[in-house]
């Protein structure tokens, strides 16, 4: 095994889970963020001397993962709809996350849940992160702010919320 191969598989092995789980807390979706995290690395493998100099490898897979699933949504739009179609529920499993977080997270607007899934799940810092979305760091700040109140309006019940006030 050559050492860029060698160099690839353990940055997969490594960071599969993880990119998986900030896809599934991005889309709501276990079973196409598990899709999209695959054609992600794979074209991080195509791409890999560029991406294992990138800043945060993990998060150029999980921002190609979202990337793709938004070209994925613009060619499903032009497709014309079955007459019987039915669209597919959310899957349970949410991959080791929280189904009350997940439901939570489905409901924050789609850059906010960017901005969590690699914040969070990701753990990475405010400039990487706005370097990864292509926004400023205070975006990235009132983003993560707007979305934290809003999660813990809805996943803390609210006696304890009166407590800590």
């Amino acid at each position: 095994m050559g050492h860029e191969q060698a160099q690839f598989a353990e940055f997969y092995r490594v960071h599969r889970a993880a990119c998986a789980r900030a896809v599934v807390a991005s889309t709501g979706d276990r079973e196409g963020a598990e899709d999209l995290v695959a054609e992600a690395f794979t074209r991080a493998w195509m791409s890999w001397r560029k991406v294992s100099r990138h800043p945060a490898p993990q998060a150029w897979v999980v921002r190609t993962a979202l990337n793709a699933r938004v070209s994925a949504w613009r060619r499903r739009r032009r497709e014309v709809a079955l007459a019987d179609g039915h669209d597919v529920a959310v899957g349970q499993d949410a991959g080791g996350v929280d189904a009350a977080l997940m439901a939570a997270l489905r409901r924050l607007p789609a850059r906010q849940r960017e901005v969590i899934a690699l914040r969070a799940f990701l753990d990475l810092d405010t400039e990487t992160t706005a370097q990864v979305l292509g926004i400023a760091a205070g975006t990235v700040t009132a983003h993560l702010s707007r979305a934290v109140a809003t999660l813990r309006g809805q996943l803390v019940p609210a006696e304890t919320q009166e407590i800590k006030q």
